[in-house]
C-alpha cells in the first residue's frame, strides 16, 4: 500500500469496467483519487459506490482544454498529479467493408485522440515535477490481428505504440509509461456497441461470443485491476492480462501461423 498511498491519480473512464475496477482498487491502496467518465448518472454512482474520498468530474476525453483544466485542478489540490490512467474507450465492430470515415473518425477521436489528450494534459506537468506514471489501457488486440474488430484493433496498436515510444522519451524527464493489454474482459463494452442509435451498419458480431471463442471466457475487471496495478509498481512496459492472454502472445511471436489459423476458423464460424 505504501506505494500508492497519498499519491494522487486520475482515471478516465472510471464509471463502469475496467475503470471502476482501478478506481476501486486505488481506493483500497489509499489514493488520492478522481474520477472521469462522460456519463454523468454513471460517474454520480460510481463515486457513490467508491467514497466520499474520490472526486468525480465529467469529461469528454475528447475535449483537450477540459482535459487539462482537469490536470490543472488535481494539481491544485494534490500539489502533483502521480498517476494518469487513460482508460476511457469505445469498441465498434463489424466488416470493415461496411465502415464509412465516419466510423473511424468516431473510434480515433475517443481511443487515439482521448489518448493522446490526456497525455499532453499530463505529460509536461510530470516533467516539471520531476516524476509521474503514465498507464494506457490498450488490450490484447492491440498486440495483434483483430478481424471483425479492424478499427478497434487498430486504435489499440495506435496505443501501444505511443506508449512505446514515450516510454524512452520519459525516461531522461523520470516520467513512466505502461500500456495495459487484456484479453477479453467481462464488461458492458462486450455487450453494448459504441454505435450512433442511426448506425447504417446491419449486422455485427456477437463480441462476447467471439472473443470468447478467440481468446477463452473473459476475466473480471477487478482481475485486470489487480494485476495492472502490480504490473504499475514494477514499471512493466506492457502488462499482459490474464496467463493465458500471455500465453496467446508468446505463441504468437514464435508461431503466428497457430494463431492466425485458430483466427480464420472463429471468424469463418462467427460469419
Amino acid at each position: 500500500m505504501s506505494y500508492w498511498r497519498g499519491k494522487c491519480a486520475i482515471v478516465t473512464g472510471a464509471a463502469s469496467g475496467i475503470g471502476f475496477a482501478l478506481s476501486t482498487a486505488l481506493v483500497e491502496l489509499g489514493a488520492k483519487l478522481w474520477i472521469a467518465d462522460i456519463d454523468p448518472s454513471a460517474l454520480e454512482k460510481a463515486a457513490f459506490r467508491l467514497g466520499p474520498s474520490v472526486r468525480p468530474v465529467v469529461l469528454d476525453v475528447r475535449d483537450s482544454s477540459a482535459f487539462k483544466s482537469i490536470v490543472e485542478r488535481a494539481v491544485g489540490e494534490d500539489g502533483a498529479i502521480d498517476f494518469l490512467f487513460n482508460n476511457a474507450g469505445i469498441l465498434i465492430s463489424g466488416e470493415t467493408c461496411d465502415f464509412d470515415t465516419e466510423r473511424f473518425d468516431r473510434i480515433i477521436d475517443v481511443n487515439i485522440r482521448g489518448v493522446v489528450n490526456g497525455t499532453m494534459a499530463a505529460y509536461p506537468v510530470m516533467i516539471a515535477q520531476g516524476h509521474g506514471h503514465i498507464v494506457n489501457t490498450a488490450s490484447l488486440g492491440g498486440l495483434m490481428p483483430s478481424p471483425l474488430l479492424a478499427a478497434y484493433g487498430m486504435s489499440k496498436h495506435a496505443v501501444v505504440g505511443l506508449t512505446k515510444s514515450m516510454r524512452f522519451e520519459g525516461e531522461k524527464y523520470g516520467v513512466r509509461f505502461s500500456a495495459i493489454c487484456p484479453g477479453g474482459v467481462d464488461t458492458p463494452m462486450l455487450d453494448e456497441s459504441g454505435e450512433p442509435k442511426d448506425s447504417r451498419v446491419s449486422s455485427r458480431p456477437d463480441v462476447r461470443r467471439y472473443l470468447t471463442r478467440l481468446a477463452g471466457k473473459p476475466c473480471k475487471p477487478e482481475v485486470v485491476a489487480t494485476e495492472a496495478l502490480k504490473g504499475v509498481e514494477k514499471n512493466r512496459d506492457i502488462i499482459v492480462i490474464p496467463g493465458r492472454a500471455r500465453l496467446t502472445t508468446h505463441v504468437y511471436r514464435f508461431a503466428p501461423w497457430l494463431v492466425h489459423s485458430i483466427g480464420r476458423m472463429v471468424l469463418a464460424s462467427e460469419r
